[in-house]
């Protein structure tokens, strides 16, 4: 990523299969140059946070749109979530859950704590493409109007 600018997308992803994937659907639409990984929840936080390993980062840098697993070692991605909405310079960045999960529980939570969309996994490579492609066209669509409203 760019220092000079905030990631387009954090994306918070222990799995390598799903984030192999969904970075192959960002870059066929050249969104490769503005994404942030982090593997776990405490890295996570980490990073939103600008400490331990992210403390260089500038406060205020923050992603415009979070991609978010909830199964995550260390910290779960409820918890994230909760974390996320709780603190007032993140409130309003956007919050993708894209999980394996299609527990009622996690649904309803993830949405009460903010969740701008939940998304579920599937199991078909196809189908988990076109999940992506979509969340690839949303941060197309963002970036656009951001620059027409800089202008």
């Amino acid at each position: 990523m760019n220092a000079s600018s905030p990631a387009d997308v954090l994306i918070v992803e222990d799995n390598a299969e799903d984030l192999e994937l969904v970075l192959r659907e960002f870059a066929d639409h050249g969104l490769t140059d503005r994404i942030d990984v982090v593997r776990d929840g405490d890295e996570a936080l980490d990073y939103l946070f600008c400490c331990g390993a992210y403390g260089g980062r500038p406060r205020g840098a923050d992603p415009r749109m979070i991609l978010l697993d909830l199964k995550l070692p260390k910290l779960d991605g409820l918890e994230i979530l909760r974390r996320i909405r709780g603190h007032a310079r993140l409130q309003t960045v956007p919050v993708v859950v894209l999980t394996s999960s299609f527990r009622d529980a996690d649904i309803v939570e993830s949405y009460g704590l903010g969740a701008t969309t939940y998304l579920v996994k599937p199991v078909d490579a196809e189908a988990f493409t076109e999940i992506v492609r979509r969340i690839a066209q949303m941060v197309v669509v963002q970036r656009t109007g951001e620059s027409k409203e800089a202008s």
